[in-house]
This record gives structure tokens, C-alpha cells and sequence, in this order.
């Protein structure tokens, strides 16, 4: 989760950190589409809770962070794919009003999307007990959605004069640049190798609201950390956009190598 602040009494110059590392999360949140060109009603999909290890198709993630003194760069980068995600049509708008359905008989949606965080960050704290650094940067979420559904009836408009169907298919892509701000860091248990990282931003520009955490356990070795931990992001969009109240949320883990 994003390359951690290194250990304290670092030597002067331009130290280099790479974090290749795993994060399987669950999805649940609403996806938001256009209306059909035919005007039959743009459908509200719940997504989730779904089980990452079936769903899964493809993943990359890599961080990386340089450092000199207090003054840090670091970005991370995220891609995803996942298919056949259990869903449901709970909702269609006919663009006059919103009409709940309960019609489900088998609604599936699909994810791939891309996310990428740069920030600078600068260390506040720094004993050999913990360290705590201020961030700030910019997050991109790229993301295409479909949903593929299959309803038992047709669902009716206010008044009869639209209808949506049974079956069919819907695609939205989403763009989002948000600004974040946040904070980072570690603490050591005792005297041991073992500390506790630590990790939180929120933000905003194209989502009404954004935000990030992780907090996990982590085993200092010479060359490189071995972590575990947990990782939330969470994105809430306005309006008729397509992520509403939507989460990522999973274990994480993976090694940091210094140089």
C-alpha cells in the first residue's frame, strides 16, 4: 500500500523504495447508467458483496517512492479486471421518476479500471519508534462498467408509456481526477523488527468525495519489509454518475525493496 516512510536516521542523498504486492478486494456500491438511446429507462445496479478469488480475471500493482531526508515522491498503480460479479437491477430511472424492482433472476457486471496515485509527501515525525509523514497529490480512476441482466418481467413507467426489459445489456465509462490529502506512516512495536504501518487520504474534484485507508502489520528484514494489512478505497460520484457509495475492500500484502 503506497512504498511506506523509511526507517529513521537515513543517510543523505536519494534513497529508492519498490513495493510489488497483491490486493484482493471485494467490490459493493451502486453503478449508475445512461439511458438507452431508446429512452426505455437507465437501470441502478447494486454490486456485491462478490467473492474476489472467483471474480478476479486480472490485476498489477506496483508502488514505488523516492526519498531524500524529509522530502518524499511517491506513486502507486493499480490495474483490475474482474468479471461475472453478482449484481442486481434495484432501481430504474425513467428520467420523471425512480422505480424500485425486485424482478432479479440472474444480473452480472463486470469491472476493469485503472488507478494512479502520485503525491509529495514531507516527514513530520521521525523517532526510531514511529514516523508520521503530511501527503499530498492527485488520484485517477479510470473505469468501464457493464451489466449484462435478466429480469422475470418487464418493468413499467409512471402512467404505462415506457417500459424497460426483461433482458439486456448496459456500458458506462467513468474519468475521475480528484486532489487528495493525507497522512502516512509506521510504528514499531518495541524494540523489534515488527511495526505497524499506517495509511489514510480523502479528496475530492471529479467525485464528490474520495477516500483511502490501510492499516496493517509489517516484519523489518535488511534489504526489504514483508507487510500485510488491510485496504479500503471509496468513491462516491453526484448526480447520474456511474459510482455511488462504491468500495474496494480487501486484504493486502506484499515486499518492500530499498536501494
Amino acid at each position: 500500500m503506497l512504498s511506506l516512510p523509511a526507517r529513521a536516521q537515513e543517510p543523505p542523498g536519494w534513497t529508492f523504495a519498490v513495493t510489488p504486492y497483491l490486493w484482493l478486494p471485494n467490490v459493493n456500491g451502486t453503478l449508475r447508467y445512461s439511458p438507452p438511446p431508446s429512452g426505455t429507462g437507465a437501470p441502478e445496479v447494486n454490486t456485491g458483496p462478490n467473492n474476489y478469488l472467483e471474480n478476479l480475471n486480472g490485476v498489477l500493482m506496483l508502488s514505488g517512492e523516492a526519498r531524500s531526508g524529509r522530502w518524499s515522491i511517491l506513486s502507486d498503480f493499480i490495474y483490475l479486471n474482474f468479471e461475472s460479479q453478482k449484481s442486481s437491477v434495484k432501481a430504474v430511472d425513467f428520467g420523471t421518476s425512480l422505480v424500485s424492482t425486485g424482478l432479479n433472476a440472474s444480473t452480472s457486471s463486470s469491472l476493469k479500471g485503472v488507478e494512479w496515485t502520485l503525491a509529495s509527501g514531507y516527514t513530520v515525525v521521525q523517532t526510531p519508534g514511529a514516523t508520521l509523514d503530511l501527503i499530498g497529490g492527485l488520484r485517477y480512476l479510470g473505469i468501464e462498467a457493464r451489466t449484462d441482466w435478466q429480469l422475470t418481467g418487464t418493468v413499467t413507467g409512471p402512467g404505462g408509456a415506457q417500459t424497460f426489459p426483461a433482458s439486456g445489456n448496459a456500458s458506462r465509462r467513468s474519468d475521475l481526477w480528484d486532489g487528495i490529502i493525507g497522512m502516512r506512516g509506521r510504528v514499531r512495536f518495541g524494540e523489534s523488527q515488527w511495526f505497524m504501518p499506517y495509511y489514510l487520504d480523502v479528496g475530492t474534484g471529479s467525485s464528490t468525495l474520495t477516500w483511502q485507508g490501510f492499516l496493517g502489520v509489517a516484519y523489518a528484514f535488511k534489504w526489504n519489509d514483508a507487510v500485510f494489512g488491510y485496504r479500503r478505497l471509496y468513491y462516491d460520484q453526484s448526480d447520474s454518475k456511474l459510482l455511488q457509495d462504491f468500495r474496494f475492500s480487501g486484504p493486502s500484502f506484499g515486499a518492500t525493496f530499498r536501494f
